[in-house]
């Protein structure tokens, strides 16, 4: 069975490659979705991970799920839909590298996954249950979540949470709050960007973490910096990581390699993310900035996830260097 089971969109992104002289761009295909990107960073470093979730029956599709099975993520739990197609991404770039989305999903498949279609044996089967708010959008995926999320819970799993805000998907960005909220209040650990902290509550990342330890009892929560690392904290503690500098080239999945990474690290502890020592979270969250960083340095989402011995030299490195200064 699977350790890491995790229920969400999955789809292709076009990134944008260079533009003409009119402003059009070129796109390279990549397989996306930010669920996938956090198991397929969690299966680089070791773990067994599964996927549930919904594919148009056409090109794509089939793409995605030869992409995930050769990331050795087991696609039992995707089912493919003749009736609607694989959702689409389109990400452009600006000077910095950040990014902006255009999709085509109205609908895509990954919206149309029903109750009935969940495979319940997988999350029976697991140690942890991931989702995130892309699949809470549009019905009748929003209840297939939330009944999954509750199936988890009920039958004692870890369950893990990422906001993964996009609000060109949702019609309101109340309807985006009130989800966000609703994901919050079911997890156990949580990963949440810097950008998601402020538009919940318009205030900064430590007053954030402040808030989910204090009003959700997080058991462990990591608030993203984008280049500056990230905060991370439970009941014992708080502190804050940060990665050597890079010059991206695309950040494309760079939160969710960072999930996955730092939910790797976690699994190998062994320990309850409430029992994590201030010492043993920043260990986590050093790996996981740094799988993250060097990820910027190449294109797309999967393809950019480093080995761990990439990640392990850079740390040794900045080890070093921290110890000679």
């Amino acid at each position: 069975m699977c350790e890491v089971v995790a229920l969400g969109e999955l789809l292709i992104d076009f990134a944008a490659q260079d533009t003409d002289d009119q402003g059009y761009p070129t796109m390279k295909g990549n397989p996306g979705g930010a669920p996938a990107n956090f198991l397929a960073a969690l299966s680089k470093y070791g773990r067994s991970t599964g996927f549930i979730g919904k594919v148009g029956d056409d090109t794509f599709g089939t793409l995605l799920m030869e992409t995930l099975k050769s990331a050795n993520i087991d696609t039992r739990g995707i089912v493919k839909d003749q009736d609607w197609y694989t959702t689409l991404a389109f990400v452009t770039f600006d000077h910095k590298g950040e990014r902006s989305f255009s999709f085509a999903r109205k609908p895509g498949a990954d919206t149309q996954l029903r109750w009935e279609e969940v495979d319940t044996q997988m999350i029976d089967g697991c140690r942890v249950f991931h989702f995130g708010t892309l699949s809470l959008t549009d019905e009748p995926a929003r209840d297939a979540t939330q009944k999954a999320a509750a199936y988890a819970r009920e039958t004692g799993k870890l369950v893990s949470f990422d906001p993964n805000l996009r609000l060109p998907l949702w019609k309101t960005r109340e309807a985006a709050k009130e989800q966000i909220l609703w994901g919050l209040s079911q997890a156990d650990v949580v990963k949440i960007s810097d950008e998601e902290v402020a538009f919940l509550w318009d205030c900064d990342p430590a007053q954030g973490m402040e808030r989910l330890l204090s009003e959700f009892r997080m058991s462990l929560a990591m608030v993203t910096l984008g280049s500056k690392g990230c905060l991370i904290g439970n009941q014992n503690g708080t502190v804050m990581v940060s990665p050597r500098p890079v010059v991206p080239v695309d950040t494309t999945g760079a939160g969710d390699i960072f999930g996955g990474s730092a939910m790797s690290r976690l699994l190998s502890l062994g320990k309850a993310p409430e029992q994590l020592t201030v010492l043993e979270m920043k260990g986590l969250a050093q790996f996981a900035v740094t799988a993250a960083s060097l990820s910027t340095q190449k294109l797309g989402g999967i393809p950019s996830i480093p080995e761990e011995w990439e990640v392990r030299e850079l740390m040794d490195a900045q080890s070093s260097r921290s110890t000679r200064l």
